[in-house]
């Protein structure tokens, strides 16, 4: 691999967006990996993405700009993937590119549905990748706050220290400052946990809670993740860093969160497909609450958040009900 390491985004969304425009600071050309081909004629002709970070407008001569994900994976080192987990293992059935001589790192908030695995779980045990060519971009950031070049901070894990702070370095800027971590595991299952609080968070609004018991239930949330991470993978870490108490807070409270925003949306009434129909964006803590739920019956953690949100979207229980049992399960 070279000293100027090229880099390729999979995903067309909103952190995809971000993440581009980020790399565009620092590199000459990125490869860009979009299904939507008249969002890359848009873009290629109008240089900004139509559908998200709209205002965010790109030198369109630092973009390869590709439908073919082999093309953008062929000409990259360093592969990240920004796109929904649900939707991660159909992309990479039309992957025949080898993914051996790269380095991969996941920007996906999620679990993928048929492993049950964290993304870079999934990439370990199903193409037999080291953890030193695996790695994780996680927040505090919104996506919609790169794109307004608002302070943010970035929290980049892998294996190799050394390859860490490679992707650090090119994602960083003059209103991006990044930070490097070896806890790969641990801070990808807290960027996957974050949303299922947000989600809490989101229906405690909708019910009618105020900000006290929403301090409350975030800092129940946080003593939870907690929990959970060390009985999935036990290591020194401080929960009150930024990739785990800080991304949680940003999520939990953010106007820009969407997993908030749709467990307001259950909070209000709002069925789980109908509130989905209504966003038109995927909400990542839908599918984590169900994950993560049937995860921690084997590690037998102490998740109260969880089960509530779990009983809400997947079992049909009366919000209203579960979470004035709840509120005395926390302290």
């Amino acid at each position: 691999m070279s000293d100027s390491p090229k880099f390729a985004v999979i995903g067309g969304g909103s952190w995809a967006t971000a993440i581009a425009k980020m790399l565009c600071s620092n590199v000459d050309q990125i490869a860009w990996y979009m299904r939507n081909t008249s969002a890359i004629e848009h873009i290629k002709a109008q240089k900004h993405n139509p559908n998200y970070l709209s205002s965010v407008e790109f030198d369109t001569n630092k973009l390869l700009l590709t439908n073919d994900i082999n093309e953008a994976v062929a000409n990259a080192d360093y592969v990240i993937f920004a796109i929904p987990s649900a939707f991660l293992s159909k992309e990479l059935e039309n992957l025949t590119v080898p993914l051996k001589d790269k380095v991969i790192f996941s920007a996906i908030k999620g679990i993928v549905p048929e492993t049950s695995l964290i993304v870079g779980e999934h990439f370990h045990d199903v193409y037999d990748l080291d953890y030193d060519n695996i790695g994780v971009i996680t927040g505090p950031c919104h996506a919609e706050e790169v794109a307004l070049e608002r302070l943010s901070y970035l929290t980049i894990a892998c294996g190799s220290e050394k390859k860490a702070k490679t992707m650090a370095k090119n994602l960083n800027s003059h209103y991006i400052k990044t930070k490097i971590s070896d806890d790969i595991i641990g801070t990808e299952y807290a960027a996957m946990l974050k949303n299922i609080f947000a989600i809490a968070a989101g229906i405690a609004h909708g019910l009618g809670y105020g900000d006290n018991f929403q301090a409350l239930l975030m800092s129940n949330a946080v003593r939870e993740m907690k929990k959970f991470i060390r009985k999935v993978h036990k290591m020194k870490r401080n929960i009150n860093d930024s990739a785990y108490l800080g991304d949680l807070l940003v999520t939990g409270y953010s106007v820009f969160s969407r997993n908030r925003m749709f467990g307001n949306m259950i909070g209000k009434g709002y069925t789980v497909q109908s509130a989905m129909m209504e966003m038109s964006m995927v909400a990542e803590g839908y599918y984590a609450t169900k994950s993560a739920y049937n995860l921690n019956k084997g590690y037998g953690a102490k998740t109260p958040i969880i089960d509530a949100v779990y009983g809400i979207l997947y079992e049909g229980k009366d919000a209203k009900q579960v979470f004035k049992k709840l509120t005395d399960k926390l302290d």
